[in-house]
């Protein structure tokens, strides 16, 4: 991978305010880049301010990704700097929980299209072209274990994590011996504000004790990136099985077994 005049690599890192894009953001501070931290939350410069402890070059920018011109603001804040893009972390996402056709509103829905889906092609459109010019670069994409499985109670996200790991297997063989790196990141539950935000607390899944710890998924995430591996499952021993189960067991038992988890209400069962 090729840097800066000053020895520096660049790394832009999306959704990192908090969870696993902040410590993203901290492994890249860490391992020699320079990043730029966007979001469109209020904790942002706080967030930015913990990166820029480890010793490192940060700018934060608020950004809000769900609309197309918060992306275009991005690519020319990129563009008028100068600054070659060396790793890209398209992690920036939002859930909705609820049953589809009687508790969840159109409207996050459709914002939930908009920064899982859109705003990830939007983005990867934009600057990937300029990686594979100068024959260098890594991305990331945050996909999920929910990419394996129909989520019901959660119908409208799982859909998106769908698209976005099979965007990035796609575009990983389009850009195989070219230089350019895509690896996708599939975390399991994790422990963030994801679940809070989703309206999804009242779950089995929401309430777990056994979350996983973004700081431990970003780090695996990660070294998969630098090791340009395809996929990196996460977390625990069981997301692996999960994911490796996922392959052979029918959508409709996975239905099933998804809505035991993020049925509304479902964590008083436990």
């Amino acid at each position: 991978m090729t840097t800066d005049a000053e020895g520096r690599s660049l790394a832009v890192v999306t959704g990192a305010s908090s969870g696993i894009g902040l410590e993203l953001a901290k492994q890249f501070a860490e391992n020699g880049f320079d990043v730029i931290m966007v979001a469109e939350d209020a904790e942002l410069p706080a967030a930015a301010r913990e990166v820029e402890a480890l010793g490192t070059s940060v700018e934060a920018l608020r950004l809000d990704l769900a609309t197309p011109g918060g992306v275009d603001r991005l690519v020319e804040h990129l563009r008028a700097s100068g600054d070659s893009v060396n790793a890209l972390a398209l992690n920036a996402g939002i859930g909705a929980g609820g049953h589809f056709a009687r508790q969840t509103d159109l409207e996050q829905e459709l914002r939930l299209i908009d920064l899982n889906v859109r705003s990830t092609v939007h983005l990867a459109k934009h600057l990937v072209p300029g990686m594979l010019e100068r024959g260098h670069g890594r991305v990331l994409f945050t996909s999920s274990i929910a990419s394996t499985m129909p989520g019901t109670y959660q119908a409208v996200y799982n859909a998106s994590k769908s698209f976005v790991q099979s965007f990035a297997e796609a575009i990983r063989e389009e850009l195989e011996g070219t230089g350019v790196t895509v690896t996708s990141l599939m975390p399991g539950p994790t422990e963030t504000e994801f679940f809070e935000r989703a309206h999804m607390e009242d779950t089995r899944i929401g309430a777990s004790d056994s979350k996983d710890s973004a700081a431990e998924v970003a780090a695996q995430g990660f070294q998969g990136l630098m090791n340009g591996e395809e996929q990196v499952v996460a977390g625990s021993f069981m997301n692996k099985v999960q994911a490796r189960a996922g392959r052979l067991v029918p959508d409709s038992l996975k239905a099933k077994g998804h809505a035991k988890m993020a049925e509304p209400g479902s964590a008083k069962d436990e």
